[in-house]
C-alpha cells in the first residue's frame, strides 16, 4: 500500500505544480492590485519599482514548497493507515474497526488539504508584500489582524505595532514563542500594512 500510494504520490507532480502555479498567480495578482490601491497616492516612480520588485524568486520557491507539500497528503495518508493496522494487528482489533478508522483518515486528508491550501495563500501573499515593500525602502510594517473573536491571542497582542521586515517578532501562543511575520504560519489571517518611505 505504501509503495502505490508513494508512486500515486509522484505521478501527482505535474497536477501539484500546476495547481500551485494556479494558486501562486492569483495571489500575486491579488498582491499586485492591493498594492496598486495603495500606491494611488504614491510617485510614479514608487509604483514602477512596485511593479518591477523582484518577487520571481520567492515565486519559484514558493512552487517547489508548495508542490512538495500536496505530494506529501496520500503520503502522510499512507502512514496514517500502515499504524492503524500494525496497531490493530497487535491489540488483535477487529477488521472493521480498523476499516472505520482507515475511511475516518480520509478526513484528516481533507482537513490537512485545506490547511495547507490556507496556509500557502497567506504565507505567499506576505511574502510578496514584503518583497515589494522593501524593494521600494520599506523598512517596517504595522502588524494588522482580522480583529474577530478568532484571531490567536498572541496574535491579538502583535496587533497595530510595527515590526522590521528584518527582524520577525517573537510571538506567544500556548506558551509556544515563534519568530514570523503576520500570515506567515499555519491559517494565519493576519497580514503586513507596509510602511512605505516619503
Amino acid at each position: 500500500m505504501s509503495d502505490i500510494l508513494q508512486r500515486y504520490a509522484e505521478a501527482l507532480s505535474s497536477w501539484a505544480e500546476a495547481t500551485a502555479l494556479r494558486m501562486l498567480t492569483e495571489v500575486d495578482q491579488v498582491d499586485r492590485a492591493q498594492w496598486g490601491l495603495l500606491s494611488a497616492e504614491m510617485s510614479q516612480e514608487i509604483k514602477r519599482e512596485i511593479a518591477s520588485a523582484p518577487t520571481g524568486q520567492i515565486l519559484r520557491q514558493r512552487l517547489d514548497e508548495q508542490v512538495a507539500l500536496i505530494k506529501s497528503i496520500p503520503l502522510d495518508a499512507a502512514k496514517r493507515v500502515h499504524e492503524m493496522t500494525l496497531k490493530g494487528l497487535e491489540t488483535s482489533t477487529r477488521g472493521e474497526e480498523i476499516r472505520r478508522a482507515i475511511l475516518a483518515s480520509g478526513d484528516v486528508a481533507t482537513s490537512r488539504a485545506t490547511l495547507i491550501a490556507r496556509t500557502e495563500v497567506a504565507r505567499t501573499a506576505s511574502l510578496l508584500t514584503q518583497a515589494r515593500a522593501e524593494y521600494v525602502g520599506s523598512v517596517a510594517y504595522i502588524w494588522r489582524t482580522s480583529g474577530d473573536t478568532d484571531v490567536r491571542t498572541g496574535h491579538r497582542a502583535m496587533n497595530g505595532k510595527v515590526f522590521r521586515w528584518d527582524d520577525p517578532p517573537e510571538v506567544e501562543e500556548n506558551g509556544r514563542v515563534m519568530r514570523h511575520h503576520p500570515g506567515q504560519i499555519w491559517n494565519c489571517r493576519c497580514w503586513c500594512e507596509p510602511i512605505i518611505p516619503e
